[in-house]
């Protein structure tokens, strides 16, 4: 008897021991708006307004990772946020391995914001959308979407498109 007691009290400890995924929020954004000149260009003017926007939005959000790709006006659009907080740093990803990506945003802790591109960002989004209809590529011209994804305890995934004026 007291070898079973035992044993439950063990496996009691052990399972309240253990680490549990904590529910975290994956912000995804194209990039801001980019300059027309060039093949790897610098933001525009009202793309760096819109970078600082974003860093404003997700100042009180709690982001411990920053992915970026490596370009110019990716990592542009999340430097104002590195900017604003102390030890935060931009992590490249590699533009075309979105499986790998989604393994390390959710083994990740903490929130997330990940910046990419209209041709790219939705590939990401999709792996989270568990039901409904997936979102298209980004228009050339819609710089104006934040996606953020919800990510539970249990693994389960909830995505909201919205704009940055839901942002006040």
């Amino acid at each position: 008897m007291r070898n079973l007691l035992f044993f439950i009290i063990a496996f009691i400890f052990f399972f309240s021991c253990s680490p549990k995924q904590e529910p975290k929020t994956i912000y995804l954004v194209r990039h801001a708006e980019k300059q027309l000149v060039g093949d790897d260009p610098q933001l525009s003017v009202a793309g760096t307004v819109r970078a600082k926007k974003l860093a404003q939005i997700l100042a009180d959000q709690e982001i411990k990772h920053v992915f970026s790709t490596d370009f110019i006006r990716t990592r542009a659009t999340a430097q104002p946020l590195i900017e604003a907080q102390p030890g935060l740093s931009i992590e490249n990803y590699d533009v075309k391995k979105h499986d790998e990506l989604v393994k390390e945003l959710r083994q990740r802790k903490g929130n997330v914001l990940v910046v990419g591109h209209s041709n790219t960002i939705h590939h990401v989004v999709n792996y989270f959308v568990q039901e409904g209809e997936k979102y298209p590529e980004l228009q050339d011209i819609e710089y104006n979407f934040i996606f953020v994804v919800t990510l539970e305890k249990d693994g389960s995934s909830k995505v909201e498109r919205k704009v940055y004026k839901d942002f006040n």
